[in-house]
């Protein structure tokens, strides 16, 4: 029997406990304002598609959320700023203002909007204290409304009221901005619906999340962080509370099936963690089915998954299937995602325009049908047997850098996969009940990870995660000792349920930060308090206390990808998840006369990218080397390499490594040229699509396509300053800058 290639999406919408339990009001404005552009267009717009069919999983916590702003039951302190008249507002709630109500990716959500781009330039420009001291009322009124405006999707802006607010761009008052938020309402109540109905039409299938989005593997026992890892420091507390899964399972279970009429058979472990310790409960609860990705499956067979140059899998038949899992309680059945092919749309897509970033896609999917084909030995078009693709991914914060919220780009992928023949669009219930698993995992085989590096390191090992791990397993101790049940005691369940979630440690120390990071660390504390509160115990001191001091870090390695603009600009958006390198100054009075302020680098799937600040005024061939040459080399492979083709450099390290490619750059005529190591010491030129821009501070985009690289390779990277090429300087100073090829 000839099949197409089976593809399911699969939408993963979630959100944080972000009400306090201590005052009842709403630290943060994400729920409601992804739900004004994220949650709704997505499932409207593929119902104009009805034979692609999707997944879509809303998680507990997010359902809870919307239902309690629906009800118009939740106060954020966005909200409550725009419900005022600018005439009202406090000059703290200005400078509040000023500095937050900006919060978007501008290229794509201020700056389309005139005002709310002129706004937004003269805060960048002439700064908050200069907007504080010169702007009217008309100003701040206009910034008050127009952050809600632009979180509107474009979806709804073609409808009333929407469309005359946007027509008219300015001179808003409260009055517009109290009818705004019973628009709003009305827009967020239609989204629990609207999912429901096409459920019944069978175009959608909806599933749930633990409770609260912990990582059950950890609730289970902490020292499952050190499966993947022997080595990492665990919290000195032990956290072992497995009887906490069967919960957070049982009450996502309970709600989704309140909401939407049916239970769920599918399951996405929060942040696709899984091990064997969590199975037993998962098929006890009724669920038929879980999610994970493609490193935690290279953990379990022992198979590393190769790719090429292009970023295709050697090995297809190993990940495009699912594995049936035996418990005492039935059998699981599992499928891992594609973890490049959910990057690509989450990640680097937007950096491409709609036409280009869909055939890349459509390009994939074939040569994965192509590469399946192979393996059965057919020379057909058709393929023999039933294979999956599951493309898994966030679907919400990726759309914020699409233009037009990724309107053109998923309209232009699903007429594409509309038509393809070849290519059919399942849902994963609908795939497993026609072509049910018929290869086997053994359930103590199953590795203890999760969609990052097949780790947890995400969430503990680092000594403020560990730290916040010794708080909850402290608090549970003390619910345990008053042997409180969620009947006896649901406030203080429900608090311990809260503070169990994966977010606040996804922020906590090393790996991830925000502007948010201080309110995530008091909501952390605050359920954690009210828990305390709940049994009648004095709260801990510690809990009034920061775990950590906010502040970014100096030096510290890419966060994210990232695709900035090239245009010798730096704006900072573009730049705020990249690595970075503090020389100059900004080290302090020892470092204050190098020209070379910092260093900012990062990749997406395209492109290595590279920005530097000098000082203002520097000339360059004056006071300044001209030539900048960048060189790296790939620890992963062994390949040719060459000493760098400078005189006068030093012997020692890292100078003194032989590099793989090298490119060089003028910075006196910004022109460029690239090298590829030779034998007997040589380099080879190569073409170069490189692009670069020097205005502000020098940008640098370098295709990895240029390279011949593959992904998952790391790439260590020196940056040399020279003048006729002769060496001066090198940086880092010590170590390499290191980027992972996704």
């Amino acid at each position: 029997m000839a099949h197409p290639l089976y593809v399911a999406f699969v939408w993963h919408q979630h959100q944080p406990l972000y009400k306090s339990r201590l005052t009842g009001t709403y630290r943060m404005p994400w729920v409601r304002l992804h739900a004004l552009k994220d949650y709704l267009d997505l499932v409207l717009l593929l119902e104009r598609y009805p034979r692609l069919h999707q997944t879509v999983n809303l998680v507990p916590s997010l359902l809870l959320q919307l239902e309690d702003y629906a009800a118009g039951r939740a106060m954020d302190p966005y909200l409550a700023l725009s419900l005022k008249s600018a005439c009202a507002l406090t000059p703290e709630e200005r400078a509040f203002v000023v500095d937050r109500f900006f919060d978007a990716h501008h290229r794509t959500m201020i700056d389309p909007h005139p005002r709310y781009g002129a706004l937004y330039e003269q805060a960048q420009q002439r700064g908050s204290f200069w907007c504080l001291q010169h702007w009217s009322e008309r100003e701040w009124e206009d910034l008050l409304t127009w952050h809600t405006l632009a979180w509107i999707d474009p979806l709804f802006r073609e409808e009333e009221p929407v469309a005359g607010w946007f027509e008219r761009g300015q001179g808003f008052t409260l009055a517009d901005r109290e009818a705004m938020w019973a628009w709003q309402r009305q827009l967020i109540s239609r989204i629990i619906p609207e999912h429901r109905r096409l459920q019944e039409s069978g175009q959608l299938e909806l599933t749930t999340s633990p409770y609260t989005h912990p990582i059950l593997p950890l609730l289970v026992d902490s020292a499952a962080g050190r499966v993947a890892l022997p080595e990492l420091p665990l919290p000195t507390v032990p956290f072992t509370w497995p009887e906490d899964v069967p919960v957070h399972l049982q009450r996502g279970w309970q709600l989704h099936e309140a909401h939407f009429g049916r239970p769920p058979r599918g399951l996405w472990p929060s942040e696709q963690s899984v091990s064997p310790a969590i199975l037993t409960s998962v098929a006890a609860q009724g669920y038929r089915w879980l999610i994970s990705d493609e490193a935690v499956l290279g953990w379990s067979l022992g198979h590393f998954f190769h790719r090429d140059s292009r970023g295709h899998i050697q090995e297809p038949q190993h990940l495009y299937r699912p594995y049936r899992i035996e418990t005492d309680h039935g059998n699981l059945a599992m499928v891992f995602r594609d973890h490049r092919l959910s990057d690509l749309i989450g990640f680097s897509y937007s950096a491409l325009s709609p036409q280009a970033a869909v055939s890349d896609f459509i390009y994939h999917l074939e040569s994965i049908a192509y590469s399946l084909r192979q393996y059965e030995n057919r020379d057909s078009t058709a393929l023999e047997q039933p294979w999956l693709v599951t493309i898994a991914l966030d679907g919400e914060n990726c759309w914020e850098f699409y233009p037009q919220d990724g309107r053109p780009f998923l309209e232009a992928l699903y007429t594409a996969l509309s038509r393809h023949t070849d290519l059919a669009l399942v849902t994963v219930s609908e795939f497993l009940e026609a072509h049910p698993p018929t290869a086997t995992l053994p359930a103590d085989q199953l590795h203890s990870g999760s969609w990052i590096d097949g780790n947890f390191t995400t969430w503990i090992g680092d000594p403020v995660k560990n730290r916040a791990w010794e708080l909850l397993a402290e608090a549970r101790a003390v619910l345990h000792r008053h042997q409180a049940t969620a009947t006896t005691h649901p406030e203080a369940w429900e608090a311990l349920l809260a503070a169990e979630g994966s977010d606040w440690f996804w922020w906590f120390g090393h790996g991830h930060s925000s502007r948010d990071d201080a309110l995530f660390d008091q909501l952390f504390r605050e359920h954690l308090q009210a828990l305390y509160q709940a049994l009648g115990e004095p709260v801990p001191s510690k809990l009034t206390q920061s775990l950590e001091t906010h502040g970014r870090p100096e030096d510290h390695p890419p966060e994210m990808l990232i695709h900035p603009q090239i245009d010798g600009r730096g704006d900072e958006q573009d730049w705020a998840r990249a690595g970075c390198l503090l020389v100059g100054g900004a080290r302090g009075t020892m470092h204050q006369s190098s020209p070379v302020q910092a260093v900012y680098y990062g990749v997406d799937h395209l492109h290595l990218y590279l920005r530097i600040d000098f000082q203002v005024g520097v000339r360059f061939g004056e006071d300044f080397p001209e030539e900048l040459h960048l060189a790296w080399f790939y620890p992963s492979t062994v390949t040719v390499t060459s000493p760098l083709p400078l005189a006068n450099v030093p012997s020692a390290a890292p100078c003194n490594y032989r590099y793989r490619h090298h490119l060089g750059v003028n910075l006196a005529d910004t022109t460029c040229w690239l090298a590829v190591a030779a034998d007997h010491n040589q380099w080879q030129p190569q073409p170069t699509q490189a692009r670069l821009a020097l205005n502000q501070c020098l940008e640098l985009a370098l295709p990895w396509q240029d390279l011949a690289v593959t992904p998952g390779w790391t790439a260590h990277l020196l940056l040399v300053f020279a003048q006729t090429g002769q060496f001066r300087f090198h940086l880092p100073e010590q170590e390499l800058l290191e980027v992972t090829i996704p």
